[in-house]
């Protein structure tokens, strides 16, 4: 497997602006923010997406990115933060090595939320039947 940018920071072979660390989790400033103070968070142990990271990472990491996007809206001034991520390519995620993005979000950003789509008569019973079967 090839080394993705996130390994050379967690392993410091590569600087980072690191905001906050301990022995799981690292998160540092993107360097192509969405909006200033837009920081990763990124467990230490690799996983390629959420998907297939240990739970008791993405718990450390959800804990570190509540507190971040606190620290945002204080720092900041933010009017309230995304937390988010992306599993796989057709989601967006670029760096195959799991990390959160928690977003400072300002009330006149520009930034839009996605749009939303309607079910057909009757879809949406059937879609939540067959996902509540995969829990049983």
């Amino acid at each position: 497997m090839e080394k993705t940018i996130f390994h050379k920071i967690v392993s410091k072979e590569i600087d980072a602006d690191i905001v906050y660390e301990d022995d799981s989790v690292i998160a540092f400033l993107d360097i192509a923010p969405i909006n200033k103070g837009h920081t990763l968070v990124v467990p230490k142990t690799f996983s390629r997406n959420v998907s297939v990271m240990l739970d008791e990472d993405l718990c450390k990491c959800i804990n570190v990115a509540k507190r971040i996007g606190n620290v945002l809206m204080d720092v900041m001034k933010a009017d309230g933060y995304n937390i988010g991520t992306n599993i796989e390519q057709a989601s967006g995620q670029a760096v195959f090595y799991t990390h959160f993005h928690v977003i400072p979000r300002f009330s006149e950003d520009g930034l839009k939320h996605w749009p939303s789509k309607s079910y057909e008569t009757g879809e949406k019973e059937t879609v939540a039947s067959k996902i509540r079967e995969r829990f049983n």
